[in-house]
């Protein structure tokens, strides 16, 4: 069972609902529980994927405890798979249920500007049984800080799937071949301050470009800040906030230019939806980003907080269309031959295995001797 706080959008979210479908689609009973809220996201499960949505409220909610229990052992579940902070609630649960294995994915973004409590999360690892990181300094973090045996910890790069074939195209503010899109929700770490700041420079010197920034604004007080920056600069006719959407595949499609600011980064899912959909793309060095674009081979790498830099390098593909259909077919190749989701789950499955260990044994051949029956 995959266990998020919600299913709104957003990087991590869409991991566990992969995650979820994959594993239905593989023959494994599969289950997602929202522990706060549904969202947007529950259109995307499967319809063999069980769906349990608590709507708790705080770490201690008795009432969502007792349900989240009751349905770990109604579905039978082997495993919890905790995603971000859904971990506190699911340590807290296996003191009352003890035969799921719990294994933590952890997500966490803005690791290069915000320290976290190592000392709360080491009291919730003694409930767990590995840890997935999705980029090797978190993967660091928890051998170092959180004092987990490296046999027990995991790095395993997110993935993407293959949109379904398109809709129509939508119509999108700016002109063909001067369109560059974020996909960032408006969070301080996504550095979309340093992309208007580099915008200013561009369009001084490329007056038809245009940056399409695609996310949700839940962060009401940073997306203000950007809004102003946006008026400060004078370039209201060349940024466009589009909000959450259903149609990125399709938004994408419709763009030149993949652009990632970011201060902090885990292993961001807009990058490789970037490349699935053969975009050049422009990003900062952080996290696995430099691993994803190849060091540079796939796509053009700029260090963090750099307005000057990023600007240079968007010029540079605003004014080549050979080399951005060079560095979009490069990253293409690169996300479907290092980024698919078959590897992923095969890694997912041998980490299962591992935390199981016996337990998964005794099971196979139980289901064996009554297949033989």
């Amino acid at each position: 069972m995959q266990v998020v706080d919600s299913l709104d959008i957003g990087g991590m979210e869409s991991v566990a609902v992969n995650y979820a479908n994959q594993l239905a689609q593989r023959g494994i009973v599969s289950s997602i529980c929202s522990t706060r809220r549904s969202g947007p996201f529950q259109a995307r499960l499967s319809q063999n994927v069980a769906h349990l949505d608590l709507e708790r409220h705080g770490i201690v909610d008795f009432r969502a405890l007792r349900r989240f229990i009751r349905f770990i052992q109604a579905q039978n579940v082997d495993v919890i798979h905790a995603h971000g902070t859904a971990l506190f609630f699911c340590s807290l649960s296996t003191l009352f249920c003890t035969k799921p294995k719990l294994v933590w994915h952890d997500h966490f973004g803005r690791y290069a500007t915000e320290e976290r409590p190592s000392w709360l999360y080491r009291l919730a690892m003694k409930r767990v049984n590995g840890v997935i990181a999705v980029n090797e300094p978190l993967a660091d973090w928890a051998r170092s800080k959180l004092r987990v045996p490296a046999t027990r910890v995991w790095y395993v790069p997110n993935f993407v799937i293959q949109p379904a074939p398109l809709p129509d195209i939508p119509d999108l503010p700016g002109q063909p071949g001067k369109r560059i899109v974020c996909v960032a929700n408006l969070r301080p770490e996504k550095g979309h301050l340093v992309l208007i700041d580099a915008l200013r420079e561009v369009v001084a010197a490329e007056p038809q470009a245009c940056v399409l920034i695609v996310g949700s604004d839940a962060n009401r007080s940073h997306a203000t800040r950007i809004r102003d920056r946006i008026q400060h600069h004078g370039l209201e006719n060349h940024v466009f906030i589009m909000g959450s959407r259903g149609d990125v595949s399709s938004i994408l499609c419709a763009c030149d230019i993949g652009v990632l600011s970011s201060i902090s980064e885990g292993l961001p899912l807009a990058l490789l939806e970037y490349g699935e959909a053969g975009l050049p793309t422009v990003a900062t060095r952080t996290g696995q980003v430099p691993e994803v674009l190849d060091n540079g081979r796939a796509g053009l790498l700029v260090s963090p907080g750099e307005p000057v830099g990023l600007a240079e390098a968007l010029l540079s593909l605003l004014r080549s269309s050979g080399l951005r259909r060079e560095l979009g077919a490069s990253l293409r190749h690169r996300v479907r031959d290092k980024y698919s989701q078959s590897t992923a789950m095969d890694q997912i499955g041998n980490i299962y295995e591992t935390v199981l260990g016996p337990q998964l044994s005794r099971k196979v051949e139980r289901d064996e001797s009554k297949a033989v029956q």
